[in-house]
């Protein structure tokens, strides 16, 4: 407990920042992680070779490459600055949205294809189809999937400690230059993140499948 409370400023800034990095990037997921499963199921061949082609290379891509590349290469190729907050963020947004696309996609699968065939018989293009009949319905089926894919992000967050993000991933080595016992203080930062996960995610999750549960 002395090392959580000596330390306290340290635990309340790491977490913080990852908050910063858990629902921006989920945010910025969830939004391309839907365009890309709208372009895997899309009617024009390009397009589905496109979001295909994205998948398959950046989720088979470790995410340290990814994050090292947005933190040690982007700066040489004289585009704008960005600090390493903003460069984490964008690198776990694109490697989770591959995850989100694939959850997605699973739902869409699951609604009737005589829905989709009904709307075209009325004259609604696909994009609206997608958006107006198919997606609403693949939401809610994808709830548990959804949040495993965001649980999994929230972990994720640890691996920006290694390019410069003072997030909780850093929280060990700070102790570590501080004098503090290690252990304890590993063990504290397991604890929150087990309990931000079941105290937060896990009842939200909860909360929305209940909600918006579909009838088999």
């Amino acid at each position: 407990m002395n090392v959580l409370l000596d330390n306290s400023q340290l635990f309340i800034d790491g977490f913080k920042t990852t908050g910063i990095l858990f629902v921006f990037s989920a945010f910025f997921a969830l939004i391309l992680g839907t365009i890309v499963a709208g372009m895997r199921v899309s009617p024009a061949p390009a397009m589905r070779a496109a979001g295909t082609l994205y998948v398959n290379a950046v989720r088979n891509t470790p995410l340290t490459l990814i994050l090292a590349f947005f933190a040690l290469g982007y700066p040489r190729l004289g585009l704008p600055e960005i600090n390493y907050v903003v460069a984490a963020i964008i690198g776990l947004s694109l490697y989770t949205a591959t995850y989100v696309s694939e959850a997605i996609r699973s739902g869409i699968n699951t609604v009737s294809v005589g829905q989709s065939e009904a709307a075209r018989a009325i004259g609604l293009p696909f994009m609206q189809t997608l958006r107006l009949i198919v997606l609403p319905q693949a939401f809610r089926s994808v709830v548990p999937p959804l949040f495993s894919v965001f649980i999994a992000l929230l972990k994720n967050t640890t691996v920006a400690a290694g390019f410069g993000v003072l997030e909780a991933g850093a929280i060990r080595a700070t102790l570590s230059d501080l004098g503090e016992p290690l252990l304890p203080g590993l063990l504290w930062v397991a604890l929150i993140f087990v309990l931000l996960v079941l105290g937060i995610l896990t009842p939200l999750q909860r909360y929305l499948e209940k909600k918006w549960k579909v009838a088999r």
